[in-house]
């Protein structure tokens, strides 16, 4: 079981982020067969698996996945996400910056737990732009795996802190980590008993809390450098990835229109106009037109969180949902 020893301190510094990359090295894993129990929505593999092969015919790909082992992967290449502004554009310059000593270091832990038999591939881990051959092949992946699907996967894991955010307000600190999947709060401590054993000493640096997508249904935590003490969780919804999206109601897209239909059956949990134009496919203006007409039909109500406005259903935006999905 890892442990978390944690402060007053502690608390006060830890925060929610976004990791691109770490959901692309997830993504990689589960491509490659490494990962420990996570799988991939129906139908993704068969779409991604050949331009899984395509990019596995160079060596820095390759080089890549030889760095990972079923229970460990290279921290270099999954570098701490500084916030939920995260992009992959950063990640990437976070590797590429990476110190030659620190990878090297790196790549050796990783070799000793799993050998790589590739000479192509050792050629690129034992070369002196090691760090920027393999964010090459990083940024080459993304584009070819990630890119198209990751405003989606984005919102999914936005809407998680929205929710996550709104618990910490209600109950503390003690109730959000309790409420993160396979993680409980014991005596003053954060405990994940799925993970190797191990006590940690947060020491007043914070923990860094990452939802994540296709870490799904398992936890993944962080405690040495280049990462501060970091756990990595199922994003609350991801099962949503799952299920085909159903058709909104008939009764109810009939009545207000189907696009109108879409959004309110989004808005079980509040949303911004950009993650509801995300997550569905639509215009920004079309979205907030369509958000303007059901709020002043009394079906939505908005408030302010930060520098956005969340949108949410009122209830009697409730009622016509569940009424029209009977």
């Amino acid at each position: 079981m890892l442990r978390f020893e944690v402060t007053a301190d502690d608390l006060l510094h830890s925060r929610f982020a976004i990791s691109p990359l770490f959901e692309l090295d997830s993504l990689i894993r589960i491509l490659a067969g490494l990962s420990r129990g996570q799988r991939l929505p129906p139908g993704w593999a068969g779409r991604l698996r050949p331009a899984y092969e395509r990019l596995s015919a160079d060596p820095a790909m390759r080089a890549v996945v030889a760095l990972h082992s079923p229970r460990r992967g290279p921290g270099f290449l999954a570098p701490p996400p500084a916030g939920l502004a995260q992009t992959i554009e950063d990640d990437l310059t976070a590797v590429r910056a990476t110190p030659l000593a620190l990878a090297r270091r790196d790549i050796r832990d990783c070799l000793a737990r799993r050998a790589c038999h590739d000479p192509a591939a050792l050629a690129v881990l034992h070369d002196a732009r090691v760090s920027e051959l393999l964010a090459d092949a990083l940024e080459r992946a993304w584009q070819s795996l990630l890119a198209a699907d990751w405003l989606r996967l984005r919102v999914i894991c936005e809407r998680d802190v929205l929710h996550r955010s709104a618990d910490l307000g209600r109950s503390g600190w003690a109730a959000a980590f309790d409420g993160l999947p396979r993680v409980r709060w014991r005596r003053g401590g954060i405990e994940i008993p799925q993970l190797l054993d191990a006590e940690v000493d947060v020491a007043g640096r914070g923990l860094l809390l990452v939802p994540s997508v296709f870490i799904w249904p398992g936890v993944a935590a962080h405690h040495e450098q280049p990462w501060h003490p970091a756990i990595i969780y199922a994003a609350r919804g991801v099962a949503a990835l799952w299920e085909p999206d159903p058709p909104p109601a008939e009764a109810l897209a009939a009545l207000v229109g189907r696009a109108r239909a879409r959004l309110l059956e989004a808005l079980a949990e509040p949303a911004s106009t950009t993650q509801l134009a995300r997550s569905l496919g639509l215009a920004p203006g079309a979205v907030g037109d369509h958000l303007a007409v059901l709020l002043r039909a009394g079906l939505l109500d908005r408030a302010r969180s930060g520098r956005s406005v969340l949108y949410r259903r009122t209830p009697l935006g409730d009622a016509m949902t569940a009424t029209a999905s009977l």
